[in-house]
């Protein structure tokens, strides 16, 4: 396996695929996941001509089953390093849910050269949980509620989520994959407890809006219009409106994992935003 070993001895497992002259593509992956969410797009982007990584974040898939650490600051630094352990110049960082807000995280504090674009797919940013600046917001008792279904049984909790809400399967007519719920299981099973527990904070308390203020780079927001999981008037609707150089795309109908759901919508679109 591939990995990096951070400045606090955390391993970060990631994939590499493609020629390493071509331009990067880096995605980063929704809680409680791993890079093999990407699978569908890696596979896409590999057969384009770039250059695909994927990392399993700390606490996540194969990386380290770490009990500190397990906030954005140190999401973001974890990226720092891989981009720089593999040297990688001019990347797209592309990131969903979680994985979004790593991207504004990191991207607003990359080393200049790193980062030609962005692209942020049902993401967390500005700030998910509900508060005086933020009235739109999900009530914190929705998180502590996540917070205790982990708890009392992770197990059912990683089956009730994709069966459920994460792809909108929960909707008259969608149609079930019984191997996509299986396998969202299987990436956040191997994860660790604890660090799932921390991300839960981490993906809904941490405001993004600097970031987003921050970045210089061109944005593409993408969500789903029957995203149940982060719903889009809080979040892509007010994100696009703090970045200099954004573009939002949003898709009627699709649920919050649209990436697997609807991979021959979104990869053109991602294809597209790249090469423009």
């Amino acid at each position: 396996m591939s990995t990096i070993t951070t400045k606090d001895g955390t391993e970060i497992f990631y994939k590499d695929w493609g020629p390493k002259d071509a331009q990067p593509i880096v995605f980063h992956h929704g809680w409680p996941l791993s890079a093999d969410d990407w699978d569908n797009q890696m596979l896409y982007f590999l057969h384009k001509g770039f250059r695909v990584i994927a990392h399993d974040r700390r606490g996540h898939g194969r990386s380290t089953q770490t009990a500190t650490g397990n906030e954005m600051d140190t999401y973001a630094a974890d990226v720092a390093e891989l981009a720089a352990a593999l040297d990688l110049k001019n990347a797209i960082h592309i990131g969903h849910s979680t994985g979004g807000g790593e991207v504004a995280h990191y991207v607003a504090r990359a080393e200049t050269g790193r980062v030609a674009k962005a692209v942020l797919i049902g993401a967390v940013p500005p700030v998910m949980v509900k508060s005086e600046s933020n009235p739109g917001g999900l009530p914190i008792e929705v998180f502590d509620g996540f917070r205790e279904a982990l708890v009392a049984n992770r197990a059912q909790f990683y089956v009730d989520v994709p069966a459920g809400p994460f792809y909108g399967f929960n909707r008259d007519g969608a149609k079930v994959s019984q191997g996509v719920i299986d396998n969202w299981w299987r990436q956040g099973m191997m994860g660790g407890a604890k660090a799932h527990y921390d991300c839960i904070k981490a993906f809904s308390e941490t405001d993004f809006t600097e970031d987003l203020k921050a970045i210089d780079v061109p944005v593409l927001v993408m969500h789903g219009e029957d995203d149940q999981i982060v719903p889009i008037a809080d979040s892509a609707l007010l994100a696009i409106k703090l970045l200099k150089h954004g573009t939002l795309k949003t898709y009627a109908g699709l649920p919050h994992g649209m990436c697997t759901t609807h991979p021959e919508v979104v990869n053109p679109d991602l294809l597209a935003f790249i090469q423009a």
